[in-house]
């Protein structure tokens, strides 16, 4: 059985006291997470956003469990399915839609093609929801750092500026770093699409 030493190394950071740990904690997971829940809580952010506080903060009451069988995401995810769970049975609201990630235009094609005139067409139904569970393993999937600046701009709709003071760069620094995570992106998500949702053509190429 795997076992994550760098997790296990964070983790036994964070028990004792080091405050870099404890902010790396929230800071790797609590975007990672929101992308998690966010597509099984029908996009509703307030809602993902409660979710994920209340995961991270049970799972940081939890730390001392943690035995580094799993990735500390994994781990959490975990906590977070049951949160879920929780905060349906309280709440009792599920809205039965799906937001697309913007800026991504041969995605968003590939999604709009899938949409039948009978909007209530069963298979178009599961292509489209299966196109936005696929773009967020491909978010899931990119490094923590890349995955934040996506989710910043394209979710949260920070500007260039306001990324650039949070991630302590240049805006010049923070646009290249935007435009290599969209392109890990959008390789990640081909790969994974091309199997499910079969080929398309957009603009004459087959994606």
């Amino acid at each position: 059985m795997p076992t994550y030493l760098d997790d296990k190394l964070l983790v036994k950071r964070a028990l004792a006291g080091d405050e870099p740990a404890f902010n790396q904690f929230f800071e790797d997971n609590f975007s990672r997470l929101y992308r998690f829940v966010l597509p099984r809580l029908s996009e509703d952010p307030d809602a993902a956003r409660e979710v994920v506080h209340l995961a991270l903060s049970k799972g940081l009451r939890k730390l001392p469990t943690y035995r580094a069988e799993a990735s500390l995401f994994t781990w959490l995810c975990v906590i977070c399915r049951n949160e879920m769970s929780d905060w349906l049975r309280k709440n009792l609201r599920y809205r039965d839609h799906i937001v697309l990630t913007e800026d991504y235009p041969e995605i968003q094609a590939a999604v709009d093609s899938f949409n039948a005139p009978d909007s209530d067409d069963p298979e178009n139904a599961y292509q489209r929801t299966e196109a936005a569970r696929l773009i967020q393993v491909a978010l899931d999937r990119l490094p923590p750092r890349y995955g934040n600046v996506l989710e910043w701009k394209y979710i949260e709709g920070y500007s260039i500026r306001e990324i650039a003071v949070r991630m302590n760069i240049s805006p010049q620094a923070t646009q290249s770093v935007i435009a290599r995570a969209k392109r890990a992106f959008q390789d990640i998500y081909a790969s994974l699409g091309k199997p499910v949702l079969g080929e398309k053509t957009i603009n004459g190429e087959t994606i």
